[in-house]
């Protein structure tokens, strides 16, 4: 049997920090080629990222993995009370960065795929496809698979991405879509001067403080049935002005949305520019706008591919799987224009955090969900 403790833990020693492979994908590859998948490395710019297949290409049925090797920085080091490379066990705990975000979850889905081919191989393929850009810009990361997957005629039918999804215990969450996620950067321009003449100034603040309230008091929408409401949070204003007597030419300020499927990033990015405008013509100050669309929001909607999930982490973990939409973004927002896709992997709460830990019962636990994910799939 393939012990995704094991591999959770040598993928755990490999400082993956983005966008260094780290070693975590060579070793991937090597354990995933002697069990019998083709694997190629379909790297772009300075990512990493490997695609592996079990089965011939062209297959009726064929499921898919997503993930990513690639960690979060370390931070301060003398911080950790384990080494974060260190991937030590204490007390039924493995430490390390990434042991919950998301090596565990990718040792568990390589190590369920290598037993069930070896065991039960399936009428139908398997495909693994696995980055080291999630936790950078992910232009190069997920992206670049699917754009080669594409080149190649290479095509899941459905996919699981092994994000930690649960929030309190192993199985208690299924992501079936993600909010959108854009932000916004704005520079305010009036015109400096002597803050005892105000008659020879224009000041940008009142007109940033204006357009800040107007932005986070707007109510977008209340919510829909699988989404929270949307909304927008000023995250920064900055001016750099350290005089109490002058007025300051300029100022910058930026906002982050999380919205729901009732808005695009475009409709919103036309939202912000009007109001923007708004406040430029009551104020008198120019008012420049750059805005980044991270994600859009999506849905999986209820059906055959959550119930197979749900199925299976029901019978392995004893729990009723919430569908939810909850939570940041994912590459699940690039895979949902390839293939229907849910999310389902371990408590999610201590990635990122110093001595970042994973509870190795449910690395197991999650390998066993996995394994029935398959075996009802391929009707074994």
């Amino acid at each position: 049997m393939t012990d995704p403790q094991k591999l959770t833990a040598d993928l755990v020693k490999c400082p993956s920090v983005t966008p260094e492979e780290g070693g975590a994908l060579v070793l991937l590859e090597e354990v995933l080629s002697a069990a019998g998948f083709d694997c190629t490395r379909a790297d772009r710019g300075e990512v990493s990222n490997l695609f592996a297949r079990w089965g011939d290409k062209g297959h009726a049925r064929t499921f898919g993995f997503n993930g990513h090797t690639d960690v979060v920085p370390v931070g301060d080091e003398a911080a950790w009370t384990h080494p974060p490379f260190g991937a030590e066990e204490v007390d039924g705990w493995l430490y390390g960065r990434g042991a919950t975000d998301m090596k565990s979850g990718v040792a568990a889905f390589a190590a369920a795929a290598i037993d069930f081919v070896r065991d039960t191989p399936p009428d139908g393929a398997i495909i693994l496809t696995i980055t080291g850009d999630e936790e950078g810009s992910s232009v190069d990361g997920t992206p670049a698979l699917l754009d080669w997957m594409e080149a190649k005629g290479e095509k899941m039918d459905i996919c699981i991405v092994g994000e930690p999804t649960s929030v309190e215990s192993i199985g208690d969450m299924i992501k079936i879509g993600r909010r959108g996620a854009m932000s916004a950067w704005f520079t305010v321009k009036g015109k400096q001067g002597h803050s005892a003449y105000l008659h020879k100034v224009l000041n940008p603040m009142p007109a940033v403080a204006l357009l800040a309230h107007r932005l986070s008091s707007h109510v977008l929408d209340e919510g829909t049935d699988h989404f929270d409401a949307s909304t927008c949070s000023v995250v920064t204003i900055d001016t750099g002005n350290t005089a109490t007597n002058v007025i300051p030419g300029q100022t910058r300020m930026a906002v982050n949305l999380r919205f729901n499927d009732t808005h695009s990033g475009e409709s919103l990015t036309d939202w912000l520019r009007e109001e923007a405008d708004k406040v430029e013509a009551e104020t008198g100050v120019r008012i420049e706008m750059r805005a980044q669309i991270s994600g859009e929001a999506f849905l999986t909607p209820p059906g055959d591919l959550s119930a197979l999930v749900a199925g299976a982490v029901s019978r392995e973990t004893n729990q009723s799987p919430i569908l939810s939409t909850t939570g940041g973004t994912s590459d699940a927002r690039f895979v949902k224009s390839h293939c229907p896709v849910v999310e389902f992997g371990l408590v999610g709460h201590r990635m990122h955090q110093v001595d970042e830990r994973v509870w190795i019962d449910d690395i197991h636990a999650l390998k066993r969900v996995y394994t029935g994910i398959l075996r009802d799939y391929f009707g074994g």
